[in-house]
């Protein structure tokens, strides 16, 4: 485990960890990352989000076979004809389809979910996920400087009426990701990236970031 205090490194170090051990995560922890999350920033400060800590497993369950289905229908296909992103190797985006597949099949198992989700009456916006996924993004560093592996997922949402009547979700009540927590199977280490001038512009949309032509 990383210091505590050093942060850019945990935030390095922060993988999508998606093989999960069913043991059970003490209380005390959960409420730490929930703590984390509502530290994030929010639009103007309205603290619209709410999260829902799920542990039954018949509820679990449910959203699972939904899970999986969105699995079978499309993300599965989707891995098959994709390139590797930025950073990452063809070795290592097999492993990571596999960690997928993983996930999949044992989603209900992971012992803690946090359902992140926004109180809104209205449709929801473009701008409606800032004002929860820096919470999310929180609650993922703060999993990971506790030891406790994580992922941020949305693929519910492929079929979002009936995961989130599962949930039990009330009218102007949206979910806009699922934490699984558990304790990782496998280690912490550096997520794959691209080099910075890959991705970064100066001024001018096209026009190369020049601080990035060292590749970090």
């Amino acid at each position: 485990m990383p210091d505590k205090s050093d942060l850019f490194e945990i935030m390095r170090t922060t993988r999508a960890m998606r093989r999960l051990k069913p043991d059970p995560v003490p209380d005390a922890l959960i409420r730490k990352i929930l703590q984390a999350g509502v530290c994030a920033p929010n639009g103007g400060n309205t603290q619209r989000w709410r999260f829902l800590v799920v542990k039954d497993a018949r509820i679990k369950r449910q959203v699972q076979g939904y899970y999986k289905r969105a699995f079978d229908e499309v993300i599965g296909p989707r891995y098959l004809k994709s390139a590797p992103p930025p950073g990452v190797t063809r070795e290592a985006y097999v492993r990571q389809h596999a960690a997928v597949e993983y996930l999949t099949d044992h989603f209900h198992e992971a012992p803690v979910w946090i359902v992140a989700c926004i109180e809104e009456a209205t449709a929801p916006t473009r701008w409606s996920g800032a004002s929860v996924y820096p919470a999310v993004q929180n609650m993922l560093l703060a999993a990971r400087a506790l030891g406790l592996g994580a992922t941020l997922t949305t693929r519910h949402l492929l079929f979002e009426k009936e995961t989130e009547a599962a949930l039990g979700l009330p009218p102007g009540v949206h979910s806009y990701a699922i934490l699984p927590i558990g304790y990782p199977m496998g280690r912490f280490g550096p997520v794959g990236r691209g080099p910075l001038k890959e991705v970064v512009y100066e001024d001018q949309w096209g026009r190369p970031y020049l601080s990035g032509e060292d590749g970090a």
